[in-house]
């Protein structure tokens, strides 16, 4: 099916044969974590925080069953690619003609771009919020920054794992010191993981949303499709023996092993969005739920009613953390973003070309919805801007 999938790097991390449980999951560890940052997203950030804006944590139950389906079908992704040798694009593929291939490369590449809308200006807004970059500057300066840190592929891909890992734990950090400032009700927390009939409500509404559309917002943010088709690929980068049975079955194993800690961990990330959703908008002082007023918020210790919070917001250190994590967040989907695309373009359409121009294309076909976001949302701006000082 056109050569291995992801050829560059297939079956190129050595794993320990015959060593203890603990260092052999550490060789298998990696690809997991490529697949956990598309459940931690900017926009995933959006749902949790609005969730918890409107309805404190009666969707925590709707984050934990997104995580467990995740769990069962990045399993079932990753057993294809070890399994088969092939990635899922591949195996579509292989069992249709060349212009349904064409439509789904094309179908699966806007579904790419559609989440990878939320993934670049997440990033773009933090360094927005962080050093007063341009938005329409810092798209660019993401989209770059990626290609940079993908050439590390070079020396191999660990180093492109090592730093999604600690991208990842810098996200789970800042949330955990946050929430731990906010002092939450973790009995309401731990009720609501059960979920009951009020969950998928379609009539009690607030805000114009109901429990029901804030629950599909979060399966929608939370089971990534295009996820599937990078597991399936990046399963491959370790080097097994294919001939033996047992050696294939650890590598399942293991693997799944590796993407269930990794999802754990985004399930806990996306809690404690939640979470810090009640916290900083249960006062209603807060009425902006986007990434600038939940920045605004946690820069203002006027709208924060917990006593340490309030402190430390006075120190401006909540909401650098904030935009931080957020940089975090995009930039780690954006990696993972570009690699899949390359995977889908290589299975489906069995295009071929030099590395760093597949990546360049595959970027760039994905950051034009985004520019043309950023644009019309800036021009908005502005008029509103135009608009008020003549009003004055």
């Amino acid at each position: 099916a056109n050569g291995p999938s992801l050829e560059e790097i297939n079956g190129t991390v050595e794993v320990p044969k015959g060593k203890g449980f603990w260092k052999t999951l550490f060789a298998y560890s990696g690809p997991g974590a490529l697949v956990a940052v598309g459940y931690m997203d900017p926009g995933n950030w959006s749902t949790s925080i609005t969730g918890g804006q409107n309805f404190q944590y009666l969707l925590m139950s709707v984050i934990l069953m997104s995580s467990l389906i995740a769990m069962l079908l990045q399993y079932m992704s990753a057993k294809l690619g070890i399994v088969s040798q092939m990635d899922l694009a591949q195996a579509i593929r292989a069992r249709t003609s060349k212009k349904l291939g064409i439509i789904l490369w094309i179908l699966t590449e806007l579904a790419i771009m559609a989440t990878d809308i939320a993934e670049v200006i997440g990033a773009s807004i933090a360094l927005y919020l962080l050093f007063n970059i341009p938005l329409v500057v810092a798209v660019f300066i993401t989209v770059f920054d990626v290609l940079l840190l993908l050439l590390l592929t070079k020396v191999g891909f660990r180093k492109i794992e090592a730093i999604v890992v600690c991208l990842i734990f810098v996200i789970l950090f800042v949330f955990v010191y946050q929430v731990a400032l906010s002092d939450p009700n973790w009995g309401d927390v731990l009720k609501g993981l059960v979920p009951t009939g009020e969950t998928f409500s379609s009539t009690h509404s607030i805000g114009g949303q109901t429990p029901l559309t804030g629950a599909l917002g979060i399966i929608g943010a939370t089971v990534m499709p295009h996820n599937l088709y990078l597991h399936s690929a990046v399963s491959q980068t370790r080097k097994i023996n294919r001939t033996d049975e047992d050696e294939i079955a650890n590598a399942v194993r293991f693997s799944t092993w590796d993407s269930n800690i990794q999802l754990t961990l985004a399930f806990f990330v996306n809690s404690l969005l939640l979470i810090m959703g009640v916290a900083v908008f249960k006062t209603g002082a807060v009425k902006d739920p986007s990434f600038f007023g939940l920045y605004e918020a946690l820069s203002n210790s006027d709208t924060l009613s917990n006593g340490i919070l309030i402190t430390v917001a006075k120190s401006g250190l909540l909401s650098t953390l904030f935009a931080v994590a957020l940089l975090a967040s995009g930039q780690n989907s954006t990696i993972t973003g570009t690699l899949t695309g390359q995977v889908i373009m290589e299975g489906f359409i069995h295009m071929r070309m030099p590395i760093w121009l597949r990546r360049l294309i595959t970027r760039l076909i994905s950051v034009i919805p985004v520019l043309i976001c950023v644009i019309i949302t800036s021009r908005q701006g502005t008029i509103r801007e135009h608009t008020a000082l003549n009003t004055l």
